[in-house]
């Protein structure tokens, strides 16, 4: 789209300002248009929590410490946004939620509530709720909160690192690692552990949910229900079970005498640990769950360097469809590749697993925070300092706004029992969703170790044998043999088309199931399915092709031997000069001539009877006069005829013919 300058100066901070739409990002520009929000002149947002204030407004807090309100940030009737300094010196707050007038931070060590008590849209109250340890170490981040329907508010808490073992996730203080509830009286409650990087937190049907990034023992990144009393993985956090308000039992050293950790010292030192290639064996984290009922396993796995290398905020879409087709639903935003996935849950046997797809890139910067506009566009809040991201700029504030136009995508896919049920926003084109060879798949796990992230392991294609196309077009259902539970399908529809326009494919193709459960319930007749593959089919062809072509060339080859045969055999054939002799010596020619009738047929018209030379040769020795009973006088025996020139005369008759 075409670059929109907007140049205005901002009253409440006396400075100029620019702003710039988006460049298109492929065809997702098409359906969802990024808009770059101008701020002032030398601001680096670096945005590390965002909420909407029910007038519209949009609040932000920044890594350095401020918050600001940002008025218009729709720019409606291309008015530029003005940012109001709300408040300031916070410890690097990672996150920022609205209640009651009121708006509360996660800092590094606390859980603070900021009041605007006289209405000059200025804090003027920095109320502590709760306060937390902190060793000093730079990784420690806190993140939230989220408040959840019952009005408590979820923080969550990153593991420091090692100092000699500097690739090692540790819990130095209390509750490092953990998910903590807080009242707003000021009661706090350890939650849950497990948590490595939790940097993205959120809540869908009344539950909490947070996503980790790769790292040690976190072979991907991933979104887990963080259910109270539930350890996700990371164990660094057990350190602190025994504390009495924990509600976990679990030690470290109870852990760790099942699991590895590979702490090995070589020449005085830690090394760290690798992964080790072609392992027999691998832990993996599902097959210690029945040694620790304890282990939440991920509800969604997001696979590495795919859907995302940092994943971010967590965010239901509840605008009723103000965003497009997909409410909802949730939207994952990743720091590291810019971006920004989707993802669908459901429920199979009491646990959440779902699917996640790729949604929009192209943002300019880290996307971090993520909130929704009261016109119901997605406000997107940007950083990357010391961290690491696609796009252009080190921070900023940018708004998704659907364009209205309905994107060709897969809506979601469903666990069933004998295999997917994929649904679409269009109908596809069912010529080509009846062919099996349009879909394509695999399967795969993480190992769980305590290296920086995981190879993918147990690859391998999914057996995609059937295919039942809905009435409508809009759904397709998949028979696949090879289910397998825990593991991540792959589900690759880069084959198919939509209906109205064949030209036009997916806009994003590929889809990844989390199969923790696999669904009770009717299995389809293997009569149900559609078993039809364009591959086989031309197959098939080229072999009934191959087929008539060998047949043809087996009688083409025939024909000639026959001929060959033939043209022998008349190379064979005595010529007339070579029997005269003989014709002449045993008184042949007194009654037969070669083409004429005499006192017997000719020689041409004993030819015509397609006798064998053998025959004729009986016939010399043994006439037989009834042959020929228009001839008055019947031709007499002659013995006296050698064999062998008789079957001289005999094969040159025959050569008449």
């Amino acid at each position: 789209m075409n670059r929109r300058h907007i140049m205005t100066a901002l009253l409440w901070c006396g400075l100029a300002i620019t702003g710039t739409f988006a460049q298109p990002a492929g065809e997702e520009n098409h359906y969802y248009r990024m808009i770059t929000l101008p701020t002032p002149e030398g601001m680096l947002l670096e945005v590390g929590g965002m909420a909407t204030l029910p007038d519209g407004r949009i609040a932000l807090c920044t890594r350095r410490g401020n918050v600001w309100i940002v008025e218009n940030p729709d720019m409606y009737e291309g008015r530029a946004p003005r940012y109001k300094l709300f408040a300031t010196g916070l410890h690097e707050p990672l996150g920022l939620a609205y209640k009651d007038y009121a708006l509360y931070a996660a800092q590094r060590g606390e859980l603070t509530k900021l009041v605007d008590t006289d209405g000059d849209d200025v804090a003027d109250l920095y109320e502590t709720i709760y306060d937390w340890p902190l060793s000093g170490h730079y990784h420690e981040y806190s993140y939230g909160p989220k408040i959840m329907p019952d009005g408590g508010m979820m923080v969550t808490a990153n593991v420091a690192f090692g100092d000699e073992e500097w690739w090692r996730g540790e819990s130095r203080v209390p509750w490092r690692g953990w998910t903590m509830r807080i009242t707003e009286d000021g009661k706090m409650e350890p939650w849950a552990t497990g948590m490595r990087s939790p940097c993205g937190i959120g809540e869908y049907e009344g539950e909490f949910f947070y996503d980790d990034n790769q790292g040690d023992w976190m072979g991907s990144g991933g979104i887990w229900h963080v259910k109270k009393g539930s350890f996700t993985g990371h164990p660094a956090g057990l350190r602190w079970t025994g504390q009495p308000e924990s509600p976990l039992s679990l030690s470290q050293d109870d852990y760790f005498a099942k699991v590895d950790r590979r702490r090995v010292k070589e020449n005085g030192r830690y090394v760290k640990p690798e992964n080790i290639r072609d392992e027999a064996s691998p832990d993996l984290l599902y097959e210690l769950k029945s040694e620790f009922p304890e282990i939440q396993l991920p509800a969604v796995w997001l696979p590495h360097g795919i859907l995302g290398i940092s994943n971010a905020e967590i965010l239901e879409d509840r605008t009723g469809g103000a965003f497009g087709p997909f409410a909802g639903q949730l939207f994952v935003s990743d720091q590291g590749q810019s971006k920004i996935m989707r993802v669908d849950l459901e429920k199979v046997n009491g646990e959440y697993q779902g699917v996640a797809f790729d949604f929009r890139s192209g943002f300019q910067s880290g996307v971090l925070r993520m909130a929704w506009g009261n016109d119901g566009s997605l406000y997107a809040g940007e950083t990357n300092r010391g961290w690491g991201s696609a796009g252009t700029k080190t921070s900023g504030l940018e708004r998704l706004v659907w364009t209205g136009r309905m994107p060709f995508e897969m809506y979601t896919v469903k666990a069933r029992p004998d295999g997917f049920e994929v649904s679409f926003t269009l109908p596809v084109d069912k010529e080509r969703a009846k062919d099996l060879d349009q879909y394509k798949g695999r399967q795969f796990i993480y190992k769980y170790h305590p290296v920086y992230g995981s190879p993918t392991i147990h690859e391998q294609p999914l057996e995609i044998a059937g295919v039942l196309i809905g009435d409508d077009g809009k759904s397709v259902r998949l028979q696949v043999k090879n289910l397998r539970q825990y593991h991540i399908h792959e589900l690759d529809l880069s084959g198919l088309r939509m209906a109205q326009d064949t030209s036009m494919g997916l806009l994003h193709p590929v889809a990844y199931y989390t199969l923790n459960n696999i669904p009770e319930g009717t299995v389809l007749a293997e009569d149900a399915w559609g078993r039809y593959s364009s591959v086989k089919a031309q197959e098939a062809a080229e072999a009934k092709m191959a087929a008539r072509e060998r047949a043809e060339a087996e009688a083409k080859r025939k024909k000639a031997a026959e001929a060959r045969k033939a043209a022998q055999a008349k190379l064979a054939l005595p010529t007339y000069a070579a029997v005269e002799g003989l014709l002449i010596r045993n008184t042949c020619t007194a009654c037969h001539a070669v083409d004429k009738r005499q006192v017997g047929p000719s020689f041409k018209a004993i030819a015509a009877r397609d006798y064998s030379p053998e025959r004729i040769v009986e016939l010399i020795y043994n006439p037989e006069p009834a042959n020929w009973p228009d001839y008055s006088t019947p031709m007499a025996p002659m013995p006296q005829v050698p064999k062998d020139e008789a079957l001289q005369i005999a094969k040159w008759i025959t050569s008449l013919k």
